[in-house]
């Protein structure tokens, strides 16, 4: 299908005529925005002598993103070649010597390269890397020495939940590969063999809106044939076994030294409510010969999860290696039997387990709050985290693994920015794991956003692993926004960054701690030079209640005060905060470059608009208010102050200013055109507008349906769709697969404005999910987007009498 099918209908309409749309393109000014070169990402080798650079790949075709796709266990899945089916590639690969910043080509790659998941080997003298041809995917290797790339293994590779691993001493790969004895999948059978029945005998089983799930005995038989994997480990040198066949390989590690391999494998029975990732599981450890060593638990159907952010599962969760030692099993376990609305002074534990697993677990700590991660460092030293959601609560503990002492090392209530005191170092160590960088003199480097009250200025700290004492080694200054990215000597305090200002594109640097000498390791060049005298600001004011609120204005080159105010386009994304401080703490940085991306409002300063991006809506419930309880009182008066600030600067037109954003975006619009005569019009993409369709929760809301149904009927847009009377343009894609963003949200929203004669379009997009994939079905999104702010907001004119509707049927 090459046609976008849409729905018109204007308040005065009488009649209505069908007519097909074909994609259409924006104006110039905006397409070529879109079009321009994407700049490279980068990987640098453990051993930081080499950057690799990694060209990407551009939008994929309406054509492409329309091939055969199979939507099961919560997966999209390629059928032709047992991969992903929505995936970006990495389209060429180039090599860059640090020592002398010299760049080299790599020999032998396939063409066309379509390359995904590239690592390097533990020893950074090997890149291994995915081919994702139409049929199969193949397992590369480039020898670092040679610069030459060879296919090094004649399997299929199966990386719908798997893909590959190196070991640690860097000549072997552990990956999954489509089954040898894999039989063909039989034909699905037009009648039924009987009716689809599930039953619930009084077991609470809450679960959010997920998509994509399993129907019937059919699409459990073609999760079986897709997701089965046989585990091989392969030799550089050649030779291939097999250690686990047709199993579904859900997760594989390797243990440190190489000797293991910690299994998780999914099971039956299914289930048609949760996706694949609650199945029924066993978690086991494999030695290099297939042999199983232990079966370390069996975790069953995991759809008895409460709600809440804080909910997880009874059983032993979170397997993983120790980073630090040989083959050493980590896990955390629940002590309130996963419920955080039990009472409970222990919500976790957390264990280890040495190989040859004979004695009994070790408890490494005990937590008041439910773990969240390890940093491992040695013998002495590991970082373990804790977080309360209802409490915005975050701690890292110091633990010392060999004798269990702990230390509080930072608590802090984590919305706060300005207090963030950063994320530690890592490095890889002899293992090729990482883990945390200490160096000699008991220290380790902090790197932060530096977030404060003049934008995010990052930041590189030094702290004493004794009293946790902290000194400053560099911070960015302005009018440059520059960012920690790796550490290339800790001894003698070089590392790499990654600078930009407002008309400087990013590009990496080699800086030095106590040097003021800077050394450019790249040039990617602007990839949009027609943008880079777009004048940008961060603006700082305050709502009608005194939160302090900020919005980055996007002006037109060469645009003056003395030219008039001009019409604006506000885009933002509403976020729930507990505390009036933190929500309004600034975000970001005025010095950063203008990044454009697909779904972004930026665009719209080359057609003549003040486009005020990252406007804080913030909701905020302190105490024992939660702040959904006056959602939209907070988000109309967050709203009027942004408007209203742009006003008294005389740059915004505040008759004539649109609103508009993606999945929450879309919902805070349609709110604000439901309650407010703010603005002329609104733009909304995947959003979900109807509460009580989402029950158990959603975004930060714990609160079901049944607990709060007032707080769900108030602030559902859908039960307000006849005071909605600004023009609204609905964009959703046709297969959007994200958590309570079905289509038929947009669809009956749309269907209710209609019925209440209000103005609205609605834009279906063939094939896309909740993020937007093909180039046809941007650029139109992008026309769409105009065309609706040029008629509504900058040139608002008489609705026309005849509209005309375009039906989906």
């Amino acid at each position: 299908m090459k046609r976008i099918l849409y729905i018109l209908l204007v308040a005065v309409t009488t009649g209505y005529t069908q007519e097909n749309l074909t994609y259409q393109r924006p104006p110039e000014e905006i397409a070529k925005l879109l079009e321009a070169p994407l700049t490279p990402f980068v990987l640098f080798s453990p051993d930081k002598q080499w950057m690799l650079l990694l060209e990407r790949s551009d939008f994929p075709t309406i054509e492409q993103l329309s091939r055969p796709e199979l939507r099961i266990g919560g997966l999209r899945i390629n059928p032709q070649n047992f991969g992903p089916s929505r995936s970006n590639y990495s389209v060429g690969l180039k090599v860059k010597r640090l020592s002398d910043n010299a760049e080299v080509e790599i020999k032998n790659l396939p063409a066309p390269l379509t390359a995904s998941s590239i690592t390097f080997s533990p020893d950074s003298k090997y890149i291994a890397f995915l081919q994702n041809n139409p049929e199969q995917i193949e397992l590369w290797l480039i020898d670092v020495g040679s610069l030459s790339a060879s296919r090094i293994s004649d399997r299929k590779l199966n990386t719908t939940m798997g893909g590959y691993t190196w070991l640690s001493n860097s000549q072997q790969i552990l990956f999954t590969a489509v089954p040898q004895t894999l039989k063909p999948l039989p034909e699905k059978s037009r009648v039924p063999t009987g009716p689809i029945v599930e039953e619930n005998l009084g077991k609470k089983a809450p679960s959010r809106t997920y998509q994509d799930l399993l129907k019937n005995p059919y699409d459990e038989a073609a999760f079986d044939y897709y997701t089965q994997s046989d585990l091989v480990l392969k030799n550089l040198t050649g030779a291939e076994k097999t250690l686990s066949s047709a199993a579904i390989h859900s997760e594989f590690n390797p243990s440190p030294d190489g000797a293991l391999i910690l299994t998780e494998i999914i099971q039956r029975p299914y289930s048609y409510l949760v996706p694949a990732g609650l199945f029924p599981k066993t978690v086991s450890v494999l030695d290099l010969s297939g042999k199983l060593v232990k079966e370390i638990v069996r975790v069953p159907l995991l759809d008895y999860i409460p709600t809440g952010f804080n909910a997880t599962q009874r059983e032993p969760r979170s397997h993983q290696w120790r980073a630090d030692k040989p083959a050493t099993l980590v896990w955390a376990h629940a002590q309130d039997g996963g419920d955080p609305k039990a009472k409970a002074e222990i919500r976790d534990k957390v264990f280890t387990w040495e190989y040859p697993f004979s004695g009994s677990p070790k408890e490494l700590i005990s937590l008041p709050l439910r773990y969240s991660r390890i940093a491992w460092g040695n013998d002495q030293v590991a970082w373990v985290h804790e977080r309360w959601t209802s409490e915005r609560k975050e701690r890292v503990y110091q633990v010392n693994p060999a004798t269990g002492q702990k230390k509080m090392v930072f608590d802090r209530n984590y919305e706060d920015a300005y207090g963030d005191p950063g994320t530690v170092v890592m490095t890889p160590n002899q293992y090729g794991r990482n883990v945390m960088l200490i160096n000699k003199d008991n220290t380790v480097f902090l790197s932060g956003a530096g977030s404060s009250p003049t934008g995010d200025m990052p930041f590189l700290d030094k702290m004493d692993l004794t009293a946790f004492k902290k000194n400053r080694q560099w911070q960015c200054t302005a009018p440059y926004y520059e960012s920690f990215v790796t550490m290339l000597d800790a001894k003698k305090g070089i590392f790499i960054t990654v600078r930009e200002s407002n008309s400087e594109n990013p590009n990496y640097f080699q800086r030095s701690i106590g040097s003021l000498k800077l050394t450019q390791v790249t040039s990617f060049p602007h990839p949009y030079p027609q943008i880079k005298d777009v004048k940008k600001e961060v603006l700082k004011y305050k709502r009608a209640d005194g939160v302090e609120l900020s919005a980055d204005l996007y002006l037109p080159p060469g645009y003056k005060k003395e030219d008039g105010p001009l019409p604006g386009f506000v885009w933002a994304y509403p976020r729930e905060f507990k505390s009036a401080d933190a929500a309004g703490q600034v975000k970001g940085s005025p010095h950063t470059f203008t990044r454009l991306s697909w779904g972004g409002p930026i665009y719209w300063v080359m057609r003549g608009y003040a486009v005020l991006d990252n406007a804080s809506m913030p909701i905020v419930g302190e105490g024992d208010q939660e702040p959904n309880d006056t959602y939209v009182q907070q988000l109309v008066a967050s709203a009027q102050a942004v408007v209203d600030y742009g006003s008294s600067m005389g740059v915004l037109d505040p008759t004539r200013v649109g609103v508009g954003g993606h999945s929450y975006g879309a919902f805070m619009t349609a709110n604000l055109l439901a309650h407010s005569d703010i603005f002329k019009a609104g733009i909304a993409r995947s959003g979900a507008y109807n509460r009580t369709l989402t029950p158990f929760g959603f975004q930060a809301e714990e609160r079901t349906y049944w607990q709060a149904p007032e707080v769900y009927y108030e602030m559902s847009p859908f039960s307000y769709a006849d005071q909605l009377k600004e023009p609204i343009l609905f964009i959703h894609g046709e297969a959007d697969n994200n958590s309570g963003t079905f289509p038929i949200q947009t669809e009956r929203f749309y269907n209710a404005i209609k019925g209440h004669g209000g103005t609205a379009r609605y834009v279906v997009l063939p094939y896309e999910s909740h993020g937007y994939a093909a180039k046809e079905s941007i650029l139109h999104t992008l026309w769409e987007m105009d065309t609706w702010l040029e008629t509504y907001v900058k040139n608002p004119k008489e609705k026309p009498k005849d509209a005309k509707v375009n039906l989906k049927y």
